[in-house]
């Protein structure tokens, strides 16, 4: 389902490789350690090659043993992994211990399906490309050249699977039609005509084959090359960044230090990057950081498009999803990169090179004043980024997590790629845009869930809710200026189900009670949800249950390790939300203890002509900013620039 992005030319320089390090209890697996899970599995669950390995990823240590690792101490590593047989369809969860060359648990789990793969994805495509009935379909249209065709395998929910093949492993599919060799697929979509492929015998089950509205001649293409007329813009001067002593940042292995920040780089197939134990001059604020979910429902009820809701990350996986950076296109600057490594549906690795990017950026002021006889005082800001790039069948995501001087955290997400289109006849569809001749985009949305594992000043945490209130008129307020906070503690999980209130200014701010700072306050860092979005949809619309987690934009759970998944661990094809939903039910207690924060962000997608044929940027971003973790601003120590700025 992925297509690299086309490269370009490079300016600037990349560092050179990360050191080695020292190995560390939450370093990614190696490919040597991809081979031996399969292997394990293999030699003792009898695992052939009729089996597909849908997800092998490190078992990351309890956090105690995190909290107490020193340099030198002995690791154990244990690997999670999901495969199931294309014979029998049952996926099985199981438990390998690296260490010990054993399997620790094996789990069947009935009635599910394990994640989709690009193994499968290609396959479905060169299978369904040679059929005669899927041959035949093209051609009645008039599409002969295969080489430009593209089958796009989708995942179902199980309310939408036809009926009689609930219980086996299916997917739907677009096609698409490429113009020329190079073209924009997307530009031409083979409207009214999907099939439905069992994923584990590559067998067609049903071909839809629905009269289309005549084909619209759009022009769809974005490489210059073919696009007629375009000239490109001879007005833009070179913009170098330099760095001529050299970056501030050092990687030692997985462990990236920047001024007072230090964390670890993780990755795996479903999240892609995860940044674990973060802390400022050596005080934690966040065990792990990631993106646990991303839904995006379709919201056009037409033939062509109500089974069109993506669980991104649940379905497929950012991982597998994650390009590779070029210098000067992606990144631009004093680059270092960070390879990841991955598994194809055999066990057998792979690298996914420059796949994290790490670079410095200004941030323009950070802080300023002018008096009238000290002059000016002004410091530049800067940020520490981590990035990397997921393109997903049509889409670009590309995020951003940025740490700044003052100890704020941002999460960036930047949305791009080709939008989907569909020709009509008469008079538009009410469900989205007109972007070219006869040609519309629905309207859809973009749900991603941020999992932050948060450890302000230790585990003892509690998420404190306050608002804003405008007092009346009085005796002491005569004026009605006067505007006071009140706050609560969420005692429990059902408490924890929050939502925005612009009328309030509703926050929300981790903190922890058990180590008041020198003013008498919690430490804490506060949540700014400054894209949350509300779902709009009918409770009981099958994607909605499948993702009841967008009901509500923040979420406050007690933490427990197998509870990583918002959706459930198995989107594909799922008939309802099995995650936080359905945990959060048990109502547990969650004020000074191990918590997890969840964050539900995202677009309300209303597709403008501007966005066609590829759309520029479309950017959303939620903020942690320390609330008492520093008796003061934690900036003031930061240099003026040289023989500037003071």
């Amino acid at each position: 389902m992925t297509e690299l992005a086309t490269s370009c030319h490079a300016s600037g320089a990349a560092g050179g490789p990360a050191a080695t390090g020292t190995p560390h209890p939450l370093d990614p697996l190696t490919a040597d350690e991809f081979r031996a899970a399969a292997a394990i599995l293999r030699r003792d669950r009898d695992v052939d090659e009729r089996w597909r390995f849908a997800s092998i990823e490190l078992r990351e240590p309890a956090k105690d043993v995190v909290r107490a690792f020193a340099p030198g101490d002995p690791i154990r590593r244990e690997a999670r992994v999901t495969v199931w047989s294309r014979d029998e369809g049952t996926p099985y969860k199981a438990v390998v211990s690296l260490t010990d060359d054993a399997v620790v648990s094996w789990e069947a789990v009935p009635g599910e399906q394990a994640n989709m793969t690009l193994d499968e994805w290609h396959e479905a495509h060169e299978v369904l490309i040679q059929h005669p009935a899927v041959v035949e379909a093209l051609t009645k249209r008039g599409i002969t050249d295969l080489d430009l065709v593209l089958i796009d395998t989708w995942a179902y929910g199980h309310s939408l699977i036809p009926q009689g093949l609930q219980d086996r492993r299916v997917g739907w599919t677009d096609v698409w039609r490429r113009s020329v060799h190079g073209g924009n697929p997307y530009a031409n979509p083979v409207m009214g005509l999907h099939f439905v492929v069992d994923l584990n015998t590559m067998e067609l089950l049903q071909v839809e084959d629905n009269p289309p509205p005549a084909q619209a001649p759009v022009m769809g293409e974005y490489v210059p090359s073919l696009v007629p007329g375009l000239q490109p813009r001879t007005d833009v001067k070179p913009l170098e960044i330099t760095q001529p002593e050299g970056v501030s940042f050092a990687l030692d292995g997985h462990e990236l230090r920047w001024q007072n920040w230090t964390m670890r780089l993780g990755f795996n197939h479903r999240e892609g990057l995860v940044i674990h134990r973060v802390a400022y001059d050596g005080r934690p604020i966040a065990h792990r950081m990631s993106f646990a979910e991303m839904v995006v429902p379709y919201r056009d009820p037409s033939p062509d498009h109500h089974r069109r809701t993506a669980f991104d990350v649940g379905e497929w996986g950012l991982g597998f999803m994650t390009t590779s950076l070029k210098l000067g296109c992606d990144c631009l600057g004093e680059i270092t990169y960070v390879d990841a490594v991955l598994h194809d549906t055999r066990g057998e690795p792979y690298t996914i090179e420059n796949a994290i990017c790490l670079h410095e950026e200004d941030d323009g002021v950070l802080w300023k004043h002018v008096d009238e006889q000290a002059g000016a005082e002004v410091r530049r800001s800067r940020r520490m980024v981590v990035s990397f790039h997921a393109t997903v069948a049509n889409y670009e995501y590309l995020t951003y997590w940025r740490f700044y001087q003052d100890g704020t955290i941002q999460c960036e997400v930047r949305a791009t790629g080709i939008m989907v289109t569909s020709a009509y006849e008469g008079t538009p569809p009410a469900y989205g845009t007109v972007v070219d001749e006869r040609t519309y985009a629905p309207i859809h949305q973009h749900f991603v869930v941020a999992r932050l594992d948060m450890e302000v000043d230790g585990p003892e945490n509690t998420v404190v809710v306050t608002e804003s209130e405008a007092l009346p008129v009085s005796d002491d307020n005569p004026y009605g200026l006067a505007v006071v906070t009140r706050s609560r503690a969420v005692e429990t999980e059902a408490e924890g189900r929050l939502d925005v209130d612009f009328a309030t200014q509703r926050s929300f701010k981790v903190v922890n009670r058990t180590k008041p700072n020198r003013l008498g306050t919690a430490p804490g860092y506060k949540l700014y949800p400054n894209s949350a979005l509300p779902a709009i949809a009918h409770a009981d619309a099958p994607f909605r249950l499948r993702a009841q987690v967008i009901d509500h934009p923040v979420w406050v759970s007690r933490f427990d390790e197998e509870e990583r998944w918002p959706s459930g661990e198995f989107c594909n094809q799922s008939r309802r939300d099995a995650g936080l939903p359905e945990w959060t039910k048990a109502d547990r207690p969650v004020a000074d203890t191990d918590l997890v924060l969840w964050h539900v962000f995202g677009i309300h997608h209303v597709p403008r002509p501007e966005d066609w044929p590829v759309m520029p940027v479309d950017v959303v971003s939620f903020e942690l900013k320390p609330v008492g973790f520093f008796d003061r601003n934690p900036a003031l120590d930061v240099p003026p620039a040289p023989d500037r700025c003071h």
